[in-house]
């Protein structure tokens, strides 16, 4: 797998469903991004279990997104028609609903393949050729600064993606690093100050 973080995101050009439903024959990435704080997360199909689950909980959050200037964009190795059928699908009929975000079709694997998370099967429960559920975190500069990737069984917390795109914005803003369980209503340190860091410990060793 590619590691990708401290990299410029690989740029693509695909056809998508946008937030507002309407179909995109060339959406790209890099320019719908441009600026921007994004969320790039790749899932192994639509019309499957853990995946509606997934994207729901990303929609339900969109407002976090928005709040934090984050664009988000799901890519999966369907169609751009599969993902508006199943984004025209209730809920209760085991569809997505109408999410808040854009989903790219993603039919010849090319962009799976370029952040390095197309399943080869192996010993992972993924089946060959699908995206696996990789999750990149992109800066307004076009640089990944985060990236992890779930086997297939196990679903992503949403709040976690938000969390640590908090925790960038945070050292951005201020040039202090983020500790372990760092949250926006904990305290973080200077990385160039060791005497921060000791009283950082001395305060909070405990409950790290």
């Amino acid at each position: 797998m590619t590691i990708l973080v401290g990299k410029k995101a690989p740029d693509f050009t695909t056809q998508a469903v946008m937030a507002d439903g309407s179909i995109n024959e060339d959406f790209n990435f890099a320019k719908a991004i441009d600026g921007k704080y994004a969320v790039l997360f790749f899932y192994p199909m639509d019309f499957t279990f853990v995946c509606p689950t997934e994207l729901i909980a990303f929609d339900k959050r969109m407002d976090k997104f928005k709040e934090l200037g984050v664009e988000v964009v799901g890519v999966s190795i369907d169609s751009h028609w599969t993902h508006n059928a199943w984004r025209k699908t209730p809920v209760d009929d085991g569809g997505i609903g109408e999410v808040n975000y854009t989903l790219a079709a993603d039919m010849s694997h090319e962009i799976c393949q370029a952040y390095g998370v197309q399943s080869d099967g192996g010993d992972s429960h993924y089946p060959p050729g699908v995206a696996m559920r990789g999750t990149f975190i992109i800066d307004p500069s076009g640089v990944v600064r985060h990236m992890v990737v779930n086997d297939e069984p196990l679903g992503r917390n949403i709040d976690e993606v938000i969390r640590m795109v908090e925790a960038y914005q945070f050292f951005k803003e201020n040039g202090q690093v983020c500790p372990a369980g760092w949250d926006k209503n904990k305290k973080a340190f200077k990385p160039a100050n060791p005497s921060e860091l000791a009283a950082y410990l001395s305060a909070n060793a405990e409950s790290l």
